[in-house]
């Protein structure tokens, strides 16, 4: 018999077989206390806080355990921890992971919460954060490396600039050195398969294409070995992380319709990227799946598809001040942080991107757009209608400082979120 494919698994996965007497969805169960048939049983099932057993509220609940099997499943890994929020998946594994006197490599390209737990909670706690190129090279990675360097940290593509990073060699790197290779997988769901490549922890903001309608916060962190689901169970246990049971049954429900929401995000966003590349208002545009895009040879080779999210670099003529009405013009693009769910959304992006090592320079001011599920026709429509807001506003020269996605200020965005 023949293995099912994906999208059948996901629609089974942590659920009843589809002819037993019952719901289809698993239940939601909330509660803090546990009660036990005696002492010694309460002592006996909590040894056991590395499997999917209902200790306590905090361990999780079948609801919990329900959605973990489900991401682990699309990540293509055998245990996963959900947490509270996207940057809980980004932060919690980092702390249970790293010590005093470590060392870690995070790409320039990095999400600005990212950059800013490094530079000031991590470093309070005496890790060293060095950032590299998104783009390095082999050679000059390794030689980045140092005997205290026990992690390398990737996002690919990076936050807002969507530079596509080489996996496989920032794992062979790591590995060469006894480090690990954290990456921030959220843009790849689905169409990065990360322990193939070599990734040791894979981070998910479930808030983005799992949740799929904007109304949860919610974060995964997926392992593939028991050895590396050790430290992290044990890591999030300790630091009191927890998810609502409410946003889990809710990402559930998110997660059996992933793939066709996916799938036709995908194709609009590809189909407005390639309409918006021959505008003479635009420089540039970053998507990944475009030979435009750092990176595009990568994401040819290690990707399977693409998502709704990619970036527009405008002509120098165009300064931030006429991004912004071009954005505040659009009709069906809100403006708003984080992504994934049904509705479109634009996004100016100076000031909230931090580039400190001299990448991430393209010439120009940046719109971030996320496509949703509006027919594809009018998005174009509405953007059209927008450029020429932007070109009413052109200039005739270039403002200081220079029209660069490099050299902006902060690397938090207004309310602190993606």
């Amino acid at each position: 018999m023949t293995e099912d494919r994906f999208e059948t698994r996901l629609s089974l996965a942590s659920r009843r077989p589809v002819k037993s007497h019952g719901y289809v969805n698993p239940k939601l169960v909330r509660g803090s206390t546990v009660l036990y048939p005696s002492c010694a049983a309460r002592r006996e099932i909590g040894k056991r806080r590395l499997e999917q057993e209902e200790i306590y509220g905090l361990y999780g609940s079948e609801t919990h355990f329900a959605l973990e099997n489900v991401v682990a499943e699309i990540e293509g890994g055998t245990h996963c921890q959900i947490v509270s929020s996207g940057l809980a998946a980004i932060t919690v594994p980092l702390l249970a992971w790293l010590k005093a006197g470590d060392h870690m490599l995070v790409p320039d390209s990095v999400y600005g919460p990212t950059r800013r737990f490094c530079d000031s909670v991590l470093a309070r706690y005496g890790v060293a954060t060095t950032y590299y190129d998104p783009l390095i090279t082999e050679d000059r990675l390794a030689a980045l490396m140092r005997p205290q360097t026990t992690a390398i940290f990737s996002e690919s593509p990076g936050s807002h600039t969507f530079e596509v990073q080489d996996v496989p060699m920032l794992a062979r790197v790591a590995h060469a050195h006894g480090a690990k290779l954290f990456m921030d997988n959220t843009w790849g769901i689905r169409t990065f398969q990360p322990f193939r490549h070599g990734v040791d922890v894979s981070i998910q903001a479930l808030t983005k294409y799992v949740g799929g309608h904007s109304d949860i916060v919610l974060g995964a962190i997926t392992v593939a070995t028991d050895e590396d689901w050790a430290w992290l169970r044990a890591g999030a246990l300790d630091l009191g992380q927890y998810a609502s049971p409410d946003d889990c049954w809710l990402a559930l429900r998110g997660a059996r319709t992933l793939t066709v929401r996916l799938a036709e995000q995908e194709r609009a966003a590809l189909a407005v990227a390639t309409w918006l590349a021959d505008r003479p208002e635009v420089l540039r545009v970053l998507h990944p799946a475009l030979p435009s895009c750092p990176g595009h040879e990568f994401w040819k080779r290690d990707f399977t598809g693409a998502c709704g999210l990619f970036g527009v670099v405008f002509q120098p003529e165009h300064d931030y001040d006429a991004v912004c009405a071009m954005a505040d013009a659009l009709r069906l693009f809100g403006i708003g942080a984080s992504w994934g769910g049904y509705e479109s959304l634009a996004l100016p992006t100076t000031n909230t991107i931090t580039r400190t090592e001299g990448t991430g320079r393209f010439g120009g001011e940046m719109l971030r757009l996320q496509i949703g599920l509006e027919h594809t026709d009018d998005l174009i429509a509405d953007l059209e209608q927008g450029l020429a807001v932007l070109r009413g506003q052109a200039r005739t020269t270039c403002a200081s400082p220079p029209c660069m996605a490099g050299e902006l200020q902060d690397g938090f965005s207004p309310d602190g979120t993606a």
